[in-house]
């Protein structure tokens, strides 16, 4: 069973940081890309960044040069680093990741999310 366990959501003010983790646990041959999106009530999730196993990334207009992601593959873990966090950016954020359990599979997982709120 593959799991996508996240930390580090939590609320923090105007122009704060936050580092966000996501670790895959479970029997798997090997990890693809990996992500995060967020979801706004009442929204899809979007794309906030993501990154290749080797290790290019791909980062949304609205959070580039704020935030980063970066990838520790043998630690099968991605991070989110969170800077100069505004309102806006409150949501939750679910981890992604594609995932190959073996060599006819490959899935899709998301994490359970974990909440980010900025205050004003």
């Amino acid at each position: 069973q593959v799991q996508l366990l996240e930390s580090g959501g939590g609320l923090v003010q105007a122009g704060g940081s936050l580092r966000l983790s996501c670790a895959a646990s479970g029997s798997f041959f090997s990890i693809n890309h990996m992500g995060w999106y967020r979801q706004f009530p009442g929204k899809q999730r979007e794309l906030v960044a993501m990154i290749t196993s080797g290790g290019s990334t791909n980062v949304a207009d609205s959070v580039k040069g704020r935030f980063t992601i970066s990838r520790d593959n043998a630690k099968n873990s991605i991070y989110l680093q969170m800077n100069s966090l505004k309102p806006e950016d409150t949501a939750v954020y679910y981890c992604n990741a594609e995932i190959r359990t073996s060599t006819l599979y490959t899935f899709n997982y998301w994490g359970q999310g974990t909440q980010v709120t900025v205050s004003s």
